[in-house]
């Protein structure tokens, strides 16, 4: 006679992945609307990276990558809003003077 005794399984839960930020969106907006000195496209390149490395499991990685599109979209964003202000005030100094000037 064969006795059967209870069956004991184990689960080994993996670690969680801490969740980074890939900033891709954010990129996106920049490349198309907002891309000084192409700072919005450099910053798309880093976040398609971090998404890459977010994907492959590699936290490290993905939160350099993330990092430095972060401080690329800040910089692309805050050099288009300056420059667009600039602008802006050029063209409405240009066309006061035509206005002056007739």
């Amino acid at each position: 006679a064969t006795a059967f005794g209870p069956t004991v399984t184990s689960f080994v839960q993996p670690e969680p992945v801490p969740n980074t930020q890939d900033f891709v969106l954010w990129s996106f907006f920049n490349s198309m609307f907002c891309n000084p000195f192409c700072l919005g496209f450099i910053a798309l390149v880093f976040s398609v990276k971090a998404r890459d490395k977010k994907i492959a499991q590699e936290p490290a990685a993905a939160s350099t990558y993330g990092k430095t599109a972060k401080h690329l979209n800040i910089a692309a964003l805050s050099l288009g809003i300056v420059c667009t202000i600039i602008f802006i005030v050029l063209l409405a100094v240009y066309y006061n003077n035509l206005r002056v000037g007739s």
